[in-house]
Formats: C-alpha cells, structure tokens, sequence
C-alpha cells in the first residue's frame, strides 16, 4: 500500500473512534497520530497509526495489539481480532460500551 493510501486510511480510523468515543461519553483527546481514551477509573487506551509499519497499535492495561489493513478491513497478524470487535472488548473490560 502506499503511504498516501495508509495515512488516509488512518487518519478515517482514528476519526472514527474518537468520534464514538466522544459519543460513549468517554474522556478522549487526539494529538497529531495518537488518540487518547480515558476512563473514570483513570484506565487509558492509547491507539496510534504506526507510519513505518502500516499498522494501527493499540495499547491497553490487558496488552498491546498491533493492526494491518487487509481485505478492507484491520486485522491484527496475530490472532486475527478485528480492530473494532477488539476496542470493543477493551472498552466492556472498562465497564464502557462504544458503537462503530
């Protein structure tokens, strides 16, 4: 994939979750690549868009999760979770629900 194509993707994906973080009424800030999700029991999620891997990474307090577009959708190498399932799996870990 060329860069221009991940970057935009990228920046969709990272759009798309702070906006239904922002919709679940969770504390989220975006700085540049990296969203920030807080939680009431100060617990974060951290995502990032990884430029020299293609990747999108998520970090969480059960582990950290790394996601490559394939077939129109992310996928972490892995396991094979996708992106959206895993978020949320890690926010009802949180006692949160998020909608994509």
């Amino acid at each position: 994939m060329h860069e221009r194509e991940f970057n935009q993707l990228a920046d969709e994906v990272l759009a798309k979750i702070e906006g239904a973080a922002d919709e679940s009424g969770v504390d989220c800030n975006r700085s540049g690549n990296v969203l920030e999700i807080e939680f009431d029991n100060e617990s974060k999620i951290i995502v990032n868009r990884h430029d020299i891997n293609q990747e999108i990474w998520v970090a969480a307090k059960s582990g950290g999760f790394h996601f490559s577009y394939s077939n129109g959708a992310w996928i972490s190498q892995r396991n094979g979770d996708e992106l959206y399932a895993k978020l949320q799996a890690l926010f009802a870990e949180q006692g949160e629900e998020i909608s994509f």
